[in-house]
């Protein structure tokens, strides 16, 4: 069944489900604060709209920076009317800011549903994306028809504050991994192995995750010297890490290799990496 979806925010996220959301027959409305980055969300076949148009349609999805991005819209949205809408917020976030926002969304009448996602842009537009959903069972069953065109797989955790932790949770290895890929390669230092061949023998073995897998040409390309741009980039991955260690830290738990992890990505992002690809860091460690 056809129905309207409303998009705030359209960077790489947000208009890679605008496009899916098209593509599968949909009628899809995106706002973003800054006006010129919804054009290739347009070009698509999505209709630009202000704050309270968007606030009309029956679902909403949130694909923001931060929490805070995330308040400031949502506000705006109940401020036009949200009562009976289904918000469904996709941004990543601290597990109290979840429950913030779905408080918010309550107060004005409205279904919550925190709905982050693993996968970049290419698995978004082919539906393949990991959904971790937290709300109430009545806000997941309105949201599933149009997370299932989304997501290969969508399971409900519980409340908002579960799916929170289960993506920050889903992220953090990704961040180290890129950290210790860098580690192995710095190994292989003088010992004449090409790096299309260190990375192939890697990527076939049990040190190769999926990531890996799928972006094996990226990571030689970026060990040759061209970073490459992230889909995932650093700056997304040095936000999540740190969510991740405020998240331990004000609940005392110890991760060490996160924290050990977090001032190389500050030394990345004050390289000027933080749009390229984790594989920047992954070299850096190599070079030494």
């Amino acid at each position: 069944m056809s129905r309207t979806i409303g998009i705030a925010g359209t960077g790489r996220m947000g208009t890679a489900f605008a496009r899916r959301l098209v593509e599968t027959g949909h009628r899809v409305r995106v706002w973003n604060r800054s006006p010129e980055r919804t054009a290739a969300a347009l070009a698509a076949g999505a209709e630009p709209v202000d704050l309270p148009t968007l606030a009309a349609c029956e679902v909403i999805l949130l694909s923001l920076t931060d929490a805070a991005a995330c308040r400031s819209v949502l506000h705006e949205l109940t401020g036009a009317g949200l009562r009976g809408r289904l918000v469904v917020d996709m941004s990543t976030h601290l597990p109290d800011e979840a429950g913030s926002l779905a408080a918010i969304a309550a107060q004005a009448e409205a279904d919550f549903l925190h709905c982050p996602v693993g996968g970049t842009v290419g698995p978004a537009l082919k539906g393949q994306l990991l959904g971790m959903a937290g709300g109430t069972e009545a806000a997941f069953a309105r949201a599933k028809p149009v997370l299932d065109l989304l997501c290969r797989r969508v399971e409900h955790l519980g409340p908002p504050a579960a799916a929170a932790r289960m993506k920050l949770a889903l992220n953090l290895p990704l961040a180290v991994y890129w950290q210790v890929l860098g580690e192995s390669l710095a190994l292989l230092r003088g010992a004449g192995v090409a790096d299309d061949l260190a990375i192939s023998l890697i990527a076939d073995s049990s040190a190769g995750p999926t990531v890996l897998k799928n972006r094996a040409q990226v990571v030689v390309d970026t060990l040759a010297g061209t970073d490459q741009p992230g889909t995932f980039d650093i700056a997304g991955l040095a936000k999540d890490l740190g969510l991740a260690l405020t998240l331990a830290e004000a609940e005392g738990a110890d991760l060490p290799l996160a924290r050990a992890t977090r001032p190389r990505y500050g030394a990345a992002l004050a390289a000027g990496l933080g749009g390229f690809d984790g594989a920047s860091l992954t070299r850096r460690t190599a070079e030494g």
